[in-house]
């Protein structure tokens, strides 16, 4: 949403407040806020995370003209919830009935919110289609239902005669009903002509989970890479990233750019022809995008974690560094010959240690939110 990462922008991770989740500020400028200002209309749809009700960081004072769903990563974890937000108004669900004394579960389960989450984003595509507008879907499938075990699914066709696990076969539930709210995304933009006048983008904001009873390797769901979500190996952090702009973004190819999604905000800007705020990590790929001009490089990708302890990863070139701790030893691993992460080259690559090393101190600032933690006293 700000064009940062993980070292620089103001919400690092969930939590990081007594009250819920630590807001965006008014120096924080979001993506919506610069389209806003050229004349689009805005609209988030589904799940935020940035600021609780009450904040200044709720989607409707960071420039989103319209806001449907959860302000509550935890509470998206439930997809019959007996309320969800309309601007910073609740707006109850009372078909859905909770489970007393255990949050996130529904005793009765009749209204499953991403038909709601879909239902919306229809409608904001419809109600605006005279208009340039943004639509942020920020759908909560396929996340699981930490607090009830499960992968929450009205049915798990067309998957129930499957001889696999039920956690899996409700899994693969999910993703195809996400499968169908996408392409009916799509039909309603191509229903209304305006298919070649709309960049749409498809992508995920980490790896696969094992919640829920979900078992990653079922389906090798990682890939040929190592780890899921919450780890900086490449199988916890590297997502699809698919475009469709019919007539600019030629379909059915590939790209070897490698971009992060702090990239997002700049290109986006570069596309509807306004400044960038000053010092942002990510860089416009729309030459990529339209195949045209000069596409400029990062030197350098930067992550950090803050859950399960503090963890940093920083790609340079093909290389990726990881620290499992503050004060823990690097680890350096070739991803152009070991995109697996199997071998920690650390000892034979003096340079990128030191190198790694460095930017684990300066691709940073310290955040109190999200602090380092202290080494521990021997």
């Amino acid at each position: 949403m700000t064009g940062l990462h993980t070292g620089h922008c103001k919400v690092r991770g969930n939590g990081g407040s007594p009250n819920g989740n630590v807001p965006l500020g008014k120096g924080d400028i979001t993506v919506a806020e610069l389209l806003k200002k050229q004349g689009y209309v805005t609209a988030l749809v589904g799940k935020w995370g940035l600021g609780e009700q009450g904040s200044g960081g709720v989607p409707t004072k960071k420039g989103f003209d319209f806001f449907y769903g959860y302000l509550n990563q935890t509470r998206a974890h439930n997809y019959y919830p007996p309320f969800l937000f309309r601007g910073e108004t609740r707006e109850p669900i009372p078909e859905n009935i909770q489970r007393e004394k255990v949050p996130g579960v529904a005793e009765k389960s009749a209204v499953y919110s991403p038909d709601l989450l879909l239902k919306e984003s229809l409608g904001f595509i419809e109600a605006n289609k005279a208009k340039p507008f943004f639509l942020y879907f920020s759908t909560i499938v396929p996340h699981a239902n930490n607090e009830k075990a499960k992968n929450e699914v009205p049915t798990d066709a067309p998957y129930t005669s499957e001889k696999w696990p039920q956690p899996e076969k409700d899994k693969a539930a999910m993703i195809t009903r996400l499968d169908a709210d996408v392409g009916k995304l799509l039909a309603k933009v191509k229903d209304l002509g305006l298919a070649e006048n709309t960049l749409v983008i498809f992508t995920s904001d980490n790896g696969p989970h094992k919640e829920g009873g979900n078992d990653p390797a079922f389906f090798a769901s990682s890939g040929p890479f190592q780890g899921i979500k919450r780890s900086l190996t490449e199988g916890g952090i590297r997502v699809p990233f698919i475009a469709r702009w019919p007539g600019v973004v030629k379909p059915n190819t590939t790209s070897d750019h490698v971009t992060a999604l702090w990239d997002f905000l700049p290109t986006v800007a570069e596309i509807i022809g306004v400044e960038t705020p000053a010092k942002l990590d990510g860089l416009s790929i729309l030459p990529t995008l339209t195949n045209q001009g000069d596409q400029k490089k990062h030197e350098h990708l930067y992550w950090e974690f803050h859950e399960n302890g503090f963890k940093q990863a920083v790609r340079i070139g093909d290389w990726k560094a990881i620290r499992l701790g503050p004060y823990l030893p690097v680890r350096v691993f070739d991803l152009a010959n070991d995109p697996g992460e199997k071998t920690d080259l650390a000892d034979k690559q003096p340079a990128i240690v030191a190198k790694a090393s460095d930017l684990f101190k300066t691709a940073r600032t310290d955040s109190p939110e999200f602090p380092v933690p202290p080494a521990k006293k021997k």
